[in-house]
């Protein structure tokens, strides 16, 4: 393809993507596929020669769109929005043209300054305080763009990591690194999302999950409570994520109270407002902010709800210092003469390279303006507020939790089997598509309001369908006695699996292990008093139960460590050569298929039988593989309680 028949085809690519999002409303918003539909559709092979351009683009309707989910349609209520707009899309049009490597201000000096241009003026429009901007000059904060919020979240934890051992061992320098490491547990409450906990078995840290008040907001009684349990069984609290509109319900943890607790404990706090961010730009739902200047960093998704498409997570700190003790490498060749002058955003995250993703940043803000994008937000809120009063309008259901901005929670009265038969009902006809959550053990349907063309009339398309769905489940039971409709409920098991797991599933606060796996020379004899403290603790104590969610059980480390794939340089001594392997006992075969929401529930359910017939008391061997008859170190096996 050379440039003129580039022109061509980028403007056929162009009306085909504005006619794909103009007449989205006539799409079936959720796929009627299989899982592996797409294997026979297209060749075994790749080709041998090139093919022409007009068979590629043909395929575009035959094997892609069968298995699109339409996250742009007003009938896509599931998860959180994913929103694109036009300006976006130019943005990164130009970006992929461009393709800027922005590592350094060297590599790309308009990528890095555009950068912090865009994200002080969002950090402006959301009311941040000025300990988060680029441009004041009495901090060293400042705004970077992430890839999702899951990332922000592991950043901050790992730069809080670094913070919290050089604390420790400047008050006790006979404290190795890993010894610190080991006592460090992170907190966040039982509502937030599964990607603290991924962040912490990353961090090789402990994880406290802490119990959420009536309204499912983390208060600060339940932390401190926590942090004095922990602090009494000898561990280090270093991080709080907390969350400002959580995954299930859109509830906002007290930042006052938490704030004020971590500030006397030297712990780290973290804001994860992935979805509720954008609302912010509106000065009424500031309040849920109220705190924020106690926080060290806080982050939120413009490629939510703000018409800016994935990838894009605006991330602030107050202390960039905090960041470049974290990730700082420095090998010659990424070295520049501007170096400590301008900004290198390689040292603010965890890949080296990066996008030009402030492009579409802003052109985004730049079309719309603040009040543009404010009344955007304002719409979904209200779009929100009508499903709300047509759930209330029918005495059939019930909202569990308070609504928030344009996510509403709703269910049927009575058994969880209900609820969830009503929405497998609804996304089966594939002309709305939700998602399901857990409330204290309630199976729930998430209600959002998702797309920037979404209007009264769907809204009252989707609840008329959902009303219809309700009457066809409900109806059947109307003249059934109490012990029969008993009866029809517990029947429906083998069909409605996942009201199953929620009633084998532990929803009580646990501390999650991730330290586990800290890396010691096997020619030490730390590794027996580690191995030890973890056996005693497990078998005495229980302070370190497994989370509900799987996880694998096979590690390895490399055999040579460097100091550039290390974030703590202490790694990098005369210990080098040795290596350790950690070697997982015999199991049984894990599942794994397509769609992997029945292969979790399969497991759960394998797991409570396996607690009763596994006769495999341990489970992590490590040896030195100098000599693995020489260093043998076994592990309880460390179950549920």
């Amino acid at each position: 393809m050379d440039a003129e028949e580039f022109r061509q085809r980028g403007k056929e690519m162009v009306d085909y993507i504005a006619d794909y999002l103009t007449n989205i409303r006539t799409r079936r918003v959720f796929p009627d596929v299989k899982p592996g539909y797409m294997r026979p559709m297209i060749a075994e092979e790749a080709p041998e020669h090139g093919e022409q351009w007009e068979d590629i683009f043909k395929d575009i309707d035959r094997v892609i769109m069968p298995g699109i989910t339409h996250w742009q349609s007003p009938y896509m209520h599931a998860y959180f929005p994913a929103l694109n707009s036009y300006p976006s899309l130019l943005g990164d049009m130009l970006a992929n043209g461009l393709n800027q490597l922005g590592f350094t201000w060297a590599s790309s000096p308009a990528c890095t300054e555009l950068e912090a241009v865009v994200m002080d003026w969002l950090a402006k429009m959301i009311g941040l305080p000025n300990d988060f901007l680029h441009s004041h000059a009495d901090t060293t904060g400042g705004g970077v763009i992430q890839t999702t919020a899951s990332e922000a979240t592991l950043v901050a934890l790992l730069a809080a990591r670094k913070e919290g051992i050089r604390r420790v061992q400047a008050q006790f320098p006979y404290l190795s690194p890993a010894e610190i490491n080991g006592r460090l547990v992170a907190y966040c409450s039982d509502q937030a999302h599964s990607s603290v906990e991924k962040a912490c078995l990353i961090g090789l840290v402990k994880l406290n999950l802490v119990p959420s008040d009536e309204k499912l907001r983390l208060r600060g009684n339940a932390l401190r409570q926590a942090i004095a349990n922990d602090k009494e069984n000898g561990l280090i609290p270093f991080y709080l994520c907390a969350t400002l509109g959580t995954t299930g319900v859109c509830a906002f943890d007290n930042l006052v109270e938490l704030g004020s607790i971590c500030e006397r404990e030297n712990i780290w706090i973290h804001v994860d407002a992935a979805y509720a961010g954008s609302a912010f730009i509106c000065p009424e739902f500031r309040h849920f902010m109220n705190g924020v200047e106690l926080t060290q960093s806080f982050a939120f998704n413009p490629s939510k709800w703000m018409m800016v498409h994935f990838d894009c997570t605006a991330m602030w700190v107050k202390s960039s210092a905090a960041l470049h003790r974290a990730f700082n490498v420095d090998p010659l060749y990424l070295q520049h003469e501007n170096a400590g002058v301008a900004i290198d955003y390689m040292h603010w995250q965890v890949p080296l390279s990066r996008r030009f993703r402030a492009l579409k940043l802003w052109f985004v803000i730049r079309s719309f303006g603040v009040e543009g994008l404010q009344k955007h937000i304002r719409n979904s809120v209200q779009m929100g507020k009508l499903f709300e009063s047509l759930v209330k309008s029918d005495a059939r259901f019930e909202i569990p939790a308070e609504r928030h901005l344009g996510l509403i929670a709703f269910r049927l009265k009575g058994e969880n089997e209900l609820t969830e038969q009503l929405l497998k009902d609804i996304n089966s006809g594939g002309q709305i598509h939700c998602v399901p959550a857990s409330i204290k053990g309630k199976y729930i349907i998430r209600f959002t309001v998702t797309a920037s063309s979404t209007n009264a009339d769907d809204i009252n398309r989707d609840w008329n369908i959902i009303q219809q769905s309700a009457s066809k489940i409900l109806h059947p039971l109307d003249n059934l006695t109490p012990q029969e409709r008993r009866n029809k409920m517990k029947n429906l098991h083998d069909d409605f699996r996942m009201s199953l797991v929620l009633s084998n599933t532990p929803h009580s606060p646990c501390l999650i292990n991730g330290s586990f796996a800290a890396i010691f020379s096997p020619n030490t004899r730390r590794i027996y008093a580690m191995t030890h403290e973890l056996s005693q603790r497990a078998l005495k104590n229980s302070l370190l139960p497994i989370s509900t969610r799987r996880r694998s059980r096979n590690f390895s480390v490399q055999p040579t460590l460097n100091k550039h794939l290390s974030i703590d340089g202490w790694l990098d001594n005369n210990e080098q050569q040795n290596k350790c392997l950690v070697i997982s006992a015999p199991s049984s075969a894990s599942i794994s298929r397509q769609g992997s929401l029945d292969s979790r529930i399969e497991e759960i359910l394998d797991n409570n039988s396996m607690d009763n017939h596994n006769k495999t008391n341990y489970e992590v061997l490590l040896t030195s593989s100098n000599d693995p008859t020489e260093h043998q170190i076994i592990v309880p096996k460390i179950v549920k309680e």
